[in-house]
This record gives C-alpha cells, sequence and structure tokens, in this order.
C-alpha cells in the first residue's frame, strides 16, 4: 500500500474520530492515602441466660404499646418508653440492641395485623398480654435481679 492511499484512509479515520479525540483526558483522581485495614468489630459477649425470656418480654411489651394505643388507654405511650428503658439497660452491643427492638416491632406488628378497633378481644388480649408480661418481669427480677 502506497502512502497516497494510506493518508485518505488515515485523515478519514482522524475526521470520523475528531470529537473523541479532542476531549480532554478525564482527571485522574487522587488515590486516597493508603488506610490501615478497619479492625475488625470486638465479638458482642455471648447473651445471658435470660435471654429468651428477656426477648419475650420485649415482644410482649411491643404488644402492649400497640393496644394499648388502640385503646386509648392512659398509659399507652409509657410502654414505648419502658421499650425504651430496657434498651438503654440490657441493649449493650448493636446485635443485642436489635434482637430486642425486632422483638417489640414483632410484637406489634402481630397484633396490628389483627386488631384495627378496640373491642373486647383487644381489651381481653391487652389483659392477658400484661399478666403475663408481669409475671415474667417478677421471675426475671426474682432469679436474676442484682
Amino acid at each position: 500500500m502506497t502512502l497516497r492511499r494510506i493518508g485518505p484512509a488515515l485523515l478519514c479515520a482522524l475526521i470520523a474520530a475528531g470529537p473523541a479525540l479532542g476531549q480532554a483526558n478525564p482527571p485522574r483522581q487522587a488515590q486516597p492515602p493508603a488506610q490501615r485495614p478497619a479492625e475488625p468489630p470486638e465479638p458482642e459477649a455471648p447473651p445471658p441466660p435470660y435471654e429468651p425470656q428477656l426477648l419475650k418480654l420485649a415482644e410482649i411489651m411491643g404488644s402492649l404499646a400497640y393496644l394499648r394505643t388502640l385503646c386509648g388507654a392512659r398509659e399507652a405511650p409509657d410502654w414505648r418508653e419502658r421499650m425504651a428503658a430496657l434498651l438503654e439497660s440490657e441493649g449493650r452491643g448493636p446485635q443485642r440492641r436489635e434482637r430486642l427492638a425486632s422483638a417489640y416491632n414483632r410484637g406489634f406488628r402481630a397484633y396490628s395485623a389483627t386488631h384495627r378497633i378496640c373491642g373486647e378481644g383487644s381489651q381481653e388480649a391487652s389483659a392477658r398480654l400484661a399478666s403475663e408480661g408481669e409475671k415474667l418481669a417478677r421471675a426475671l427480677a426474682g432469679r436474676f435481679g442484682g
């Protein structure tokens, strides 16, 4: 192939690629300074022996928070505050706090799915849950309380 044939082909290629060639190279982003590898989080302490009962109590508290609010009980807002106090005292690590909060939310959702108005069934369930929660709290305090 002669230069005469390559010249026009090269010129056509350059014209076609002109817009792409005319663009400036994007600025290179500065590399972040080398960081030390993140230290793995400390493993959470094993749950206490009363963990299942505590999770059940948190679930009952969530159920009562919903039912007492639904029925307009005077102490309805107290259940959320009680759960916050439980999280403060027992939620030592993020995983533990998550388990307790999940149990509370599970109890809340369970009754919100089946009780839309405050009726006899809601009041009966609320009384039963309050009694069960009281017994459980007393048992926990009696057995594991300081």
